[in-house]
């Protein structure tokens, strides 16, 4: 019922060209009195309230969009802890829907605004703003995971086409949705203060399909080089592609969420093997020294430094026998200086 507020009329045919994003609010319009910014301020603090107690607080009025824009651009310290109390609730579904009907989403995220009604199986997919919303609901209480939860999808108002056997694809989203938080972050500073949350949200939507493309058939090796792409973003993104599953059939939301726990076992079981025993077999060293004549020196250790670093990048699997490492050092001679 929310979205039916705000949904808009659509054409009975559709071609396959991305869908026009809602116009900003121009700033040249009028300048917001204190009134209406104080107007704007309750409508967040609304919206917050909402999401923590799951109770819808506040009436249908919706506030001047250019009120929204004049306020995060006055106060954005203020806006962003109001947001973040949406995200952060127990309710963010909830608290989302307040912010759409107070007219708050179209002026802060036109981007997010353009995904309501963006589907719902007129063009056989998923209605995106709904899935949307329940991705922050299903997500971890953590501020990085629930913002990246609003934002994951955005490139897929711009990028979805239609086959000639009428399937739809959304290509490229990822990157796509990825340069478009840059250009939100460049119209308001609402991150400006938090850099580091800036880059871990901007980083988890262009990687947020990579976890749900694991298969079981990938190497030890395949598996350590995705732990090691992600680095300090791993749990973050693994938690996000829990909650990007969002089917209603049973047997394909276990799978999913049965393969996102596989890699996620896999990787801590690896990481702990790796932890206990050394990439490289004792004698290494030695088999060194005899395949290239070298004299017992400080180079020794280096060129096991080297080799220990090649696993770790993934450009050969460790625990192998000293004669595999001395024929990958030889077919890298020039590389590794002997």
């Amino acid at each position: 019922m929310r979205e039916a507020l705000v949904r808009r009329n659509r054409g009975a045919c559709y071609k396959p060209v991305p869908r026009m994003l809602p116009e900003r609010p121009s700033a040249h319009l009028h300048t917001p009195t204190a009134a209406s910014r104080d107007l704007a301020m309750d409508a967040l603090e609304a919206a917050a309230v909402s999401a923590e107690t799951s109770v819808a607080v506040g009436g249908d009025e919706r506030v001047a969009a250019e009120s929204f824009v004049a306020l995060a651009r006055l106060d954005a310290p203020a806006v962003r802890q109001r947001l973040d109390r949406v995200m952060m609730g127990a309710d963010p579904e909830l608290g989302l829907d307040r912010l759409l009907i107070a007219g708050a989403l179209e002026p802060l995220f036109p981007e997010v605004f353009a995904m309501v009604g963006f589907g719902d199986g007129e063009w056989r997919h998923k209605d995106v703003w709904k899935h949307t919303k329940q991705v922050d609901r299903q997500a971890v209480p953590r501020l990085e995971v629930r913002w990246a939860s609003l934002f994951h999808d955005i490139g897929k108002v711009k990028t979805r086409s239609i086959s000639p056997e009428g399937k739809v694809h959304f290509l490229g989203h990822a990157e796509v949705g990825t340069r478009m938080f840059d250009k939100l972050d460049r119209r308001l500073p609402l991150f400006a203060s938090e850099p580091a949350l800036k880059s871990t949200v901007r980083f988890l939507v262009l990687h947020h399909l990579r976890a749900n493309q694991y298969e079981p058939s990938w190497t030890d090796s395949a598996v350590r080089r995705f732990a090691r792409e992600l680095g300090e973003h791993l749990d973050d993104l693994l938690c996000l592609a829990r909650a990007d599953i969002t089917t209603k059939r049973p047997e394909k939301k276990t799978k999913g969420l049965g393969q996102i726990t596989e890699l996620s076992a896999r990787i801590a079981a690896l990481a702990a093997e790796d932890a206990v025993v050394p990439p490289l077999p004792k004698g290494v060293g030695d088999a060194l020294v005899k395949a290239f004549a070298l004299p017992p020196s400080p180079r020794i250790g280096q060129l096991k430094k080297a080799l220990e670093d090649a696993v770790a990048a993934g450009e050969i699997e460790p625990r192998l026998t000293s004669e595999e490492y001395v024929a990958f050092v030889a077919a890298n001679r020039a590389r590794f200086g002997v």
